[in-house]
């Protein structure tokens, strides 16, 4: 367990990490953004906690099953173990409330903007919230990340913002994860 009240950072997956593709369903269109890999080893030889928090509405859509799910994340790992990058879990939500599978259709707490993936991730890995950061390229993450009381970052990579699904400011803009972990590594350290 990681000591309470330790910051960690939050990453979205597609548009952060990875290439934005709409649904992504097969672990071989993995594509992962220059610099994410890299970004991300800087943050594990830091000793700060990396959680991947992603909504996929796909499962609840029929696009990909929580299995196929499973096999993108385990080839998400292995391709950023190649380069010596890690993440410390990851948390999804499969719901959505116009879900055409039924099994999958309700308004969930942990679908971003919803802040469930966060306090699961605060509860399993004792991390502090309002010490950690949000990195996304969506509305929907910076405002997640705001309201669970993080430090949030909006990526100009994958959507950059421009969903404009919720009204909310994000407390810096940068360009990419690269610039992201520039900033919490500068931020962490004074």
């Amino acid at each position: 367990m990681i000591a309470p009240g330790r910051t960690a950072v939050f990453l979205d997956r597609d548009g952060v990490i990875l290439d934005q593709v709409e649904y992504l369903n097969r672990p071989e269109d993995i594509r992962l953004l220059a610099g994410a890999a890299e970004a991300i080893a800087r943050l594990n030889a830091a000793g700060i906690p990396v959680v991947v928090i992603t909504n996929q509405a796909g499962i609840a859509k029929g696009y990909l099953t929580e299995e196929d799910l499973a096999a993108i994340h385990d080839q998400l790992r292995a391709e950023l173990a190649d380069d010596g990058a890690r993440l410390d879990a990851i948390y999804y939500c499969p719901h959505h409330p116009a879900a055409t599978v039924v099994a999958y259709r309700c308004d969930c707490p942990n679908r971003k903007p919803g802040i469930g993936m966060l306090e699961q991730a605060r509860d399993d890995l004792g991390i502090s919230l309002t010490h950690s950061y949000l990195v996304g390229d969506m509305t929907s993450d910076i405002l997640a990340g705001a309201q669970a009381g993080c430090r949030t970052l909006l990526v100009s990579s994958g959507f950059g913002g421009r969903d404009a699904r919720c009204a909310v400011t994000p407390d810096r803009t940068v360009a990419d994860i690269t610039e992201a972990v520039d900033v919490i590594l500068t931020e962490v350290g004074s």
